[in-house]
């Protein structure tokens, strides 16, 4: 059986680069029109909409800081605007670690930015786009928490793991909420996943083989690997699942 996303459009923020951009891809491939969101890095926001242009789809970037409400609800507008109609699918993969801040260091200010840009982000992007799902008589919401929403996270990381495990929370209430309209909010929870810059700036390397040799399955994760996970949520493939979480993670955390 093969995922047709034909005359959907999908919406990713941080489409941009790493996981996003495995997301961004996978849609296209699938049929999918595929609106991609990047923050500050405008060239790689374009490369991924020309990326998909190029292989025959239908993509495009906008600039968003999905902290700001009424940048989100300009988004709704612009989206609306070059594609001719609102998101069917969407898919909450912003979000960032920051720093690494041990709990006797944490500031009041460090705490705000962690959760803003993890669930308030979320938070906001459901709340504008679920109506135009709704409208279209349903869609798929797809939000990216993390392995560390289970364990914690590694060192300075556990207000980040924090927000993670409420986006978790925050999601199965979301999918009952709004189960009734046609629309499914299901989770992936990357584990250790290569090649993103996540692990390029917080993990050094003797961190980074230490993981990797904890891994059952002997490696990095890559960006395609939850990429196939959030496809299949993305998908009419899920249709009786929501509220759900899929873990990626090559076999470290096992529920």
């Amino acid at each position: 059986m093969n995922i047709d996303l034909s005359g959907k459009l999908a919406l990713v923020t941080g489409g941009n680069a790493g996981i996003g951009r495995g997301i961004a891809f996978a849609l296209a491939a699938c049929g999918a029109d595929v609106a991609v969101t990047y923050m500050n890095n405008k060239e790689q926001g374009e490369e991924v909409a020309r990326s998909i242009r190029e292989r025959g789809g239908r993509s495009e970037a906008f600039r968003l800081d999905a902290t700001d409400a009424a940048q989100i609800e300009r988004l709704v507008d612009e989206i609306s605007t070059a594609f001719g109609r609102s998101a069917d699918i969407l898919v909450n993969n912003a979000g960032h670690l920051i720093a690494r801040v041990p709990n006797l260091d944490m500031t009041e200010s460090h705490y705000a930015k962690v959760m803003d840009v993890n669930l308030k982000s979320c938070v906001l992007m459901c709340k504008a786009f679920a109506p135009g799902m709704k409208s279209q008589g349903g869609g798929s919401i797809v939000n990216v928490t993390s392995v560390a929403a289970h364990n914690g996270g590694g060192a300075g990381a556990s207000v980040y793991a924090a927000a993670k495990a409420a986006m978790i929370a925050y999601s199965k209430g979301l999918a009952k909420e709004v189960a009734g309209d046609g629309i499914r909010v299901n989770l992936v929870s990357p584990g250790f996943i290569g090649r993103t810059a996540f692990h390029d700036t917080f993990t050094p390397d003797a961190a980074r083989k230490a993981t990797v040799q904890g891994i059952p399955l002997g490696r990095e994760g890559t960006p395609e690997d939850v990429a196939m996970a959030a496809l299949f949520l993305a998908s009419d493939m899920s249709a009786y699942i929501t509220g759900e979480t899929i873990e990626v993670n090559g076999g470290m955390f096992m529920r």
